[in-house]
């Protein structure tokens, strides 16, 4: 009976590894399966993917973890212009008016956790000074020189310094300076980062633009526009702000959106997006 018994519990041990490595083999075959599916996709395709994964349980407001973070900024990272099937010769990038510069924004893809699209700004185009309330964004330039200039608001300093006025906020400079590509993409969060930020195209330009969440007037998540001012010309007296630092401040203002801007909204149409 114990020789028996031996046996049987021998066989059962040998029927549960074969099982075993059955199942692995089989989680190995799917994984490689998936895998090779993965690298096949559109580096577009990826990207909306991924914006599903990182968003999908995201909150206003609340920031992605970081592996997240890295996982879209790896994927941005990696995307060139003819991933997008974009050329600076296309018309989006040219100017043929003596006005104003009009800019063209492709649409991709947007849904109440996140959106996708390309900016694509001619020579001196602008994109006025505005914010992202509540949002992570992600921003790719994709091929030309562009001037950058952000801020996020003054904090740990006394109310009378930081409210100039009912009117007027402080603000403290991020980021005041021309990037070319290729470069890093950036990230900008809800209360650090440069969320407030104005382009300016020193040359034709594209922009991939991912936010989560996308603006919504319902949900409170307006695009609202200011106008900056040095700090000295609104001086507070006894700021205790380092002389050398005041250079750093700049008092923002809200305002209407420019009149000026134009911005013509198309649908982006290749390569096209598999929602599922």
């Amino acid at each position: 009976m114990g020789i028996e018994r031996n046996l049987k519990d021998r066989k059962g041990r040998e029927l549960c590894k074969v099982f075993d490595e059955s199942n692995a083999n089989d989680m190995k075959s799917r994984k490689n399966r998936r895998h090779r599916h993965w690298m096949k996709m559109s580096p577009v395709q990826k990207l909306f993917f991924a914006c599903q994964h990182v968003f999908a349980n995201a909150s206003p407001g609340v920031v992605p973890p970081s592996q997240h973070i890295d996982l879209l900024r790896s994927i941005l990272a990696g995307i060139k212009p003819e991933d997008l099937g974009l050329k600076p010769d296309m018309p989006y990038f040219t100017n043929n008016n003596a006005g104003t510069p009009k800019i063209t924004y492709l649409h991709i893809f947007e849904c109440e956790k996140f959106s996708m699209g390309i900016f694509c700004l001619p020579p001196s185009a602008v994109i006025p000074l505005h914010n992202h309330p509540e949002m992570t964004v992600f921003s790719k330039l994709l091929f030309g020189t562009m001037h950058i200039k952000s801020y996020d608001w003054a904090v740990n300093l006394p109310a009378d310094v930081s409210q100039k006025t009912s009117e007027k906020r402080l603000a403290k400079v991020k980021v005041d300076a021309d990037f070319t590509a290729p470069c890093d993409p950036s990230i900008l969060y809800p209360n650090d980062g440069g969320n407030m930020h104005c382009f300016t195209a020193v040359t034709a330009c594209a922009v991939l633009d991912v936010l989560g969440p996308p603006y919504s007037d319902p949900d409170g998540r307006h695009c609202s526009y200011y106008q900056s001012f040095p700090f000295f010309n609104f001086p507070v007296d006894g700021t205790s702000i380092p002389e050398e630092e005041k250079k750093e401040y700049e008092w923002l203002e809200e305002r209407e959106k420019p009149e000026s801007l134009q911005v013509i909204v198309k649908m982006y149409s290749s390569p096209k997006i598999m929602e599922n």
